[in-house]
């Protein structure tokens, strides 16, 4: 497991799946810094057909310059194997950034927002990742 003051992400090589929370305000740097993270502990994953959930109950309306980055880490993940995207969100300003971050990272089809893990967990089942 990973932390900062800004996300955790988490392995379960198991079910190959990503557990990532996210909190507060991100500027660029955060964004990186993440990506840079999620890259290290994914690596057991890549190659494989995986699955994450972002809980993003905690996070706040971010500064527009980490749109591009995180656009690009969503590229990077389901070109690595990322098949199913599910993020925990209810905030509809965040939604709308969040939106903005799959149309830049092509990851619209692979992606779904929920308001809950029980919700979560559901389509995560439906999809395999047991």
């Amino acid at each position: 497991m990973s932390f900062s003051m800004n996300f955790t992400v988490d392995l379960d090589e198991d079910r190959r799946l990503m557990n990532v929370k996210i909190y507060g305000i991100w500027k660029r740097e955060t964004a990186r810094s993440y990506h840079d993270e999620f890259r290290e502990v994914a690596q057991p994953l890549v190659g494989k057909e995986w699955a994450k959930i972002i809980n993003l109950s905690n996070w706040r309306p971010s500064y527009p310059e980490m749109d591009k980055v995180i656009g690009d880490h969503m590229r990077w993940s389901k070109k690595n194997g990322n098949t199913l995207a599910i993020y925990i969100i209810d905030n509809p300003v965040t939604k709308n950034q969040l939106k903005k971050m799959f149309s830049h990272g092509s990851t619209g089809p692979i992606s779904k927002m929920v308001k809950s893990r029980e919700e979560a967990e559901k389509i995560l089942v439906e999809h395999g990742f047991k």
